[in-house]
């Protein structure tokens, strides 16, 4: 019906009150205040938080399928069966994000504020106009707000551009330094090991802290020894013990959180203690949303 109301061959007073009534309709089925359960929604599955969970933290590469048309409506849906208080986004696309952002809110009910931390303009990944290519990098969101914001792009990126992004919001109740990171690709263990050292660095300057991020690393990698100094894994049983713990083919208490059965997703914990965590599948990315909940003390 919205698409179509220039078809009604009606004039004068009765078509501007005929026009009126088809846009507040529109308005309601498709504007900022859609009730949840709109045609529009994806269902949600039994027992799906119908807020945000203010402890609940979570970290998502959403690339490959990158630039593909569709997806952001199941990743929304994704994120909103677990509705987390903060999200930590990487391979990100700003007008991908934007449509998350968009379609958790107008569909979900569930309102976030976004900080980006592009990295690099690229039409191949991101579209946009040739000459004005999409951002590239992080983002986060959170459903209180953000102050601080900084965003960082290592001294050596590696094969694609690199970075950090760091902000200060509210996680159960109480105000935590919050970083968001995507380190060089594999096989480039010297470039993440430098890499490494510039975060490690930045997050050893604040007592309590978060760190969000796809590592691209197994945990005993030994460029990860920085961060493990510093803070825990928010899955407990997950350690650099030196022994192979979560390697590549998935042996060892570390939950995998790729298509490749690689643990390569972390949520590294300082002075903040886990309560519970978990790894979704997902169709709309190789790598798994990894999702925890947190006691800030």
């Amino acid at each position: 019906m919205c698409l179509h109301f220039e078809e009604a061959m009606v004039t004068g007073k009765g078509a501007r009150w005929l026009l009126g009534a088809l846009i507040v309709a529109c308005m309601t089925l498709i504007g900022p205040s859609a009730p949840k359960g709109t045609l529009f929604t994806r269902p949600l599955p039994a027992g799906a938080p119908g807020e945000v969970v203010p402890n609940r933290v979570m970290t998502w590469n959403i690339c490959n399928p990158c630039n593909e048309s569709g997806q952001n409506l199941g990743r929304a849906a994704d994120i909103a069966t677990y509705a987390p208080q903060v999200i930590g986004l990487q391979e990100a696309c700003v007008r991908d994000v934007r449509r998350i952002r968009d379609h958790l809110e107008y569909q979900y009910g569930l309102v976030y504020r976004v900080e980006y931390g592009s990295v690099l303009r690229s039409w191949s990944r991101c579209g946009g106009l040739p000459w004005r290519p999409g951002g590239f990098g992080q983002a986060i969101l959170s459903a209180a707000p953000m102050t601080d914001r900084v965003s960082v792009e290592y001294p050596g990126g590696g094969s694609e551009d690199r970075g950090y992004m760091a902000v200060t919001t509210t996680v159960d109740g109480r105000p935590v330094r919050v970083f968001n990171t995507h380190l060089a690709q594999r096989r480039q263990e010297d470039v993440r090991a430098a890499q490494t050292g510039v975060l490690a660095e930045a997050v050893a300057r604040h007592d309590r802290a978060i760190v969000l991020g796809d590592f691209n690393a197994v945990p005993d990698a030994p460029e990860l020894t920085g961060m493990w100094a510093l803070a825990a894994d928010a899955d407990p049983q997950c350690r650099a013990s030196g022994t192979g713990t979560g390697t590549a083919s998935g042996d060892g208490p570390c939950e995998v959180t790729t298509d490749w059965y690689a643990k390569f997703d972390y949520i590294f914990l300082r002075d903040i203690a886990p309560v519970r965590h978990g790894v979704r599948l997902t169709r709309f990315s190789d790598h798994n949303m990894f999702h925890a909940d947190v006691a800030v003390f």
